[in-house]
């Protein structure tokens, strides 16, 4: 079996990452907020967090077709995912998603730093 390389190890680890900051976020913004109420629903928090949902499945899915679109998604996947971790940092009481959106956000840095 062939050795995988560098940036094929880097691809895996960001797709694995988009997946799991699309599963934590939509299933905070599902579960956790809407059962929590307050400032936890607020229709820019929620919005927010089901676009980072979104644009992470969209991400992992373009990277896995090998899309020549990356390098904008990775840019915009980056951005939103900061957004909604600093979001959801300054709510509270939301670490996973704050943690999965950071490690998303640096991920997606790090392709784009290997992109030409």
């Amino acid at each position: 079996m062939p050795q995988k390389s560098q940036s094929e190890h880097a691809t895996q680890a960001c797709i694995a990452a988009c997946s799991l900051c699309h599963q934590i976020c939509l299933q905070t913004a599902m579960n956790h907020c809407l059962e929590t109420g307050g400032k936890h629903v607020k229709a820019k928090h929620l919005r927010l967090m089901l676009n980072c949902a979104e644009i992470c499945q969209t991400s992992a899915n373009f990277q896995l077709t090998g899309s020549h679109f990356l390098h904008h998604l990775h840019a915009l996947c980056a951005e939103i995912c900061e957004a909604c971790a600093a979001e959801c940092d300054e709510i509270g009481d939301m670490k996973d998603c704050v943690v999965a959106c950071q490690q998303c956000a640096d991920s997606c840095r790090q392709m784009l730093n290997t992109q030409h």
